[in-house]
């Protein structure tokens, strides 16, 4: 299987120019039926890759441009009533697709951001009493910018906690903008690109990362960075047990990635900013301080002893 997901990397970078391991840290989040918050300026390719990401594995994708005018129902869907019939239909929201993009997402209405939380947590929108799955596999992601603040709404830290991973793209290397003027500055590579999986081969990736061996010595080491973070006298609040959870998932699906078949330290240091830095509340005293979610994280990790794996 390793192989499969190498080639569907490669594919991805047919696009994507520079950026594997922010591609490597999505799939780590796509094989555990996660969800990413990518915060980064534009026109850094955080829609492309989402696009190609849904096109190797031939998903449904959509893509919604959060606006303080979007209502739930354009997320959820609606029931419409057919004269015909004379009942109700349940007409299908921008969910029900494989790759839902929240483009902008702090810049709806808090109604409409908490219309995503069941449909993170529970995979599944309920409409005037009813409940629709949405399809498998099935993942959010969503951006924001992290300059303007004008006319946006942070996120709750309950919806923050829904979010498995999140990421920043960063700017290219020299070598490597050149690349993108020389590959986008005639077409559009998106378009020519070719499916290499199905949404079905994407399941059994799922199916095989949760047979990855984790020592339980690995899963004390876990909880022993979790903890630290609780403790450290910057912090408000540390990472949630969703976060515990979240990282020994995470570090599972990244060995996969790398072609092993068990859980190494260097697995869960390198998943562990990722996952837990966005679940950390820092205090007033550390944000005077410059201090921030990222350096609790990184300190956790130095300050917890490193088990040795047999």
């Amino acid at each position: 299987m390793k192989n499969n997901i190498n080639e569907l990397l490669v594919n991805i970078e047919k696009v994507i120019v520079g950026k594997r391991s922010v591609i490597e840290h999505i799939l780590v989040a796509l094989l555990n039926d996660g969800h990413v918050l990518i915060e980064d300026v534009p026109g850094v390719g955080k829609t492309q890759i989402v696009a190609c990401l849904a096109r190797s594995v031939n998903g449904i994708f959509h893509r919604v441009q959060f606006t303080p005018d979007v209502m739930p129902s354009d997320i959820m869907g609606f029931s419409m009533f057919n004269p015909s019939t004379r009942e109700f239909e349940y007409r299908e929201g921008a969910a029900m697709c494989n790759f839902l993009l929240a483009d902008e997402i702090n810049r709806s209405s808090p109604k409409t951001q908490s219309s995503l939380l069941e449909i993170m947590e529970e995979y599944q929108v309920t409409v005037d009493g009813k409940t629709y799955p949405l399809p498998k596999p099935f993942m959010v992601l969503a951006t924001q910018n992290p300059i303007e603040s004008f006319g946006t709404y942070p996120l709750p830290e309950a919806q923050m906690d829904r979010f498995f991973l999140k990421l920043t793209i960063g700017y290219p290397e020299k070598n490597e903008e050149k690349t993108i003027i020389d590959r986008f500055g005639t077409s559009n590579p998106l378009l020519e690109l070719q499916s290499v999986a199905s949404t079905y081969d994407l399941i059994g990736f799922q199916e095989e990362v949760k047979k990855i061996k984790v020592e339980d010595c690995l899963k004390s080491y876990i909880i022993d960075i979790v903890t630290e973070t609780r403790n450290n006298e910057n912090v408000v609040i540390g990472s949630s047990p969703r976060g515990s959870l979240n990282l020994y998932r995470a570090s599972k699906a990244w060995a996969y990635i790398k072609g092993r078949d068990y859980v190494l330290p260097d697995d869960i240091q390198e998943m562990a900013q990722l996952v837990l830095a966005h679940r950390i509340i820092m205090n007033s005293g550390a944000k005077m301080k410059n201090i921030t979610a990222h350096n609790v994280v990184k300190d956790a990790i130095e300050n917890v002893k490193v088990p040795v794996v047999a």
